[in-house]
């Protein structure tokens, strides 16, 4: 049974709640943080001293977040970005996620970044017990915008296509090409040379990268059951230069591969 309290100390958690709670704003997560509470205990003193909780009322409810930016213009690293969450992203009620795997280290810090730039709030960067790495920004702000432009949270269930504005200029599809690749593709040793491969297995995404590379003057391989294929020396060569891909583990494969081949690794942002 809690603890009776006198009169002086139920005036003085009244005015400290009503402070906190009502007056500034803060949610029962904030003031449990000043008041060294646990939040199940401010929630307790807030129904104890009749209180009326209002959640909706409080920053990052359902992770409605104030802070986060959406873009009012499409971009370059927009581009890229959508590029890497149909690769290798997932759109949840509350989360934007992007998964990396083990030897991917140094293109998580790339994604993060690029994801802080285009929303200008901070990535969140979690690593798995199977070492695999989540990058993500929690904002249903976020993901209703990302839903309105045509993502979804299964893309092969949904058949998932890319949006039409990528197709508006050569800049925008080279950089949605680079974030696919980088996430979604991989660079194999043939018996006579080397091809590099885009992987998913919504058919509309790989029709649409067809239609990129073919667009940029490329020649890519007809469409198998979730490949799409680039194998010409020359169009690999230019492929690197030209569309810079920032993973490294497709780089130091390529360079395995292919020593002396002009590689463009690009030197950020």
């Amino acid at each position: 049974m809690a603890k009776r309290w006198t009169e002086a100390e139920e005036n003085l958690f009244r005015s400290e709640l009503n402070n906190l709670y009502v007056n500034e704003n803060k949610s029962i997560g904030e003031i449990s943080l000043i008041l060294k509470l646990s939040e199940s205990s401010v929630y307790d003193r807030l129904v104890r001293l009749n209180i009326p909780t209002n959640r909706s009322a409080k920053a990052g409810y359902n992770k409605q977040r104030r802070d986060i930016k959406i873009p009012n213009l499409y971009s370059e690293n927009l581009a890229e970005f959508f590029g890497i969450l149909i690769g290798d992203g997932h759109i949840s009620h509350y989360q934007t996620v992007v998964t990396l795997g083990t030897k991917e280290r140094s293109y998580v810090n790339y994604v993060a970044k690029l994801m802080n730039r285009i929303f200008q709030v901070p990535a969140h960067i979690s690593v798995r017990k199977n070492g695999y790495t989540d990058v993500y920004i929690g904002s249903v702000f976020l993901t209703t915008w990302l839903r309105q432009e045509g993502l979804v949270s299964n893309k092969v269930k949904s058949q998932v296509r890319v949006p039409i504005w990528m197709f508006s200029n050569d800049t925008y599809m080279k950089r949605f090409i680079r974030g696919f690749f980088d996430t979604d593709g991989s660079v194999y040793k043939l018996r006579y040379g080397i091809q590099i491969s885009f992987c998913n297995y919504s058919v509309p995404i790989l029709k649409a990268l067809q239609q990129m590379l073919l667009k940029l003057g490329y020649t890519p391989s007809s469409i198998g059951s979730k490949n799409l294929y680039l194998t010409k020396k020359l169009e690999l060569q230019r492929f690197f230069k030209e569309i810079q891909p920032k993973n490294t583990k497709h780089l130091e494969r390529y360079k395995k591969f292919c020593v002396g081949s002009p590689v463009g690794s690009g030197s950020g942002l």
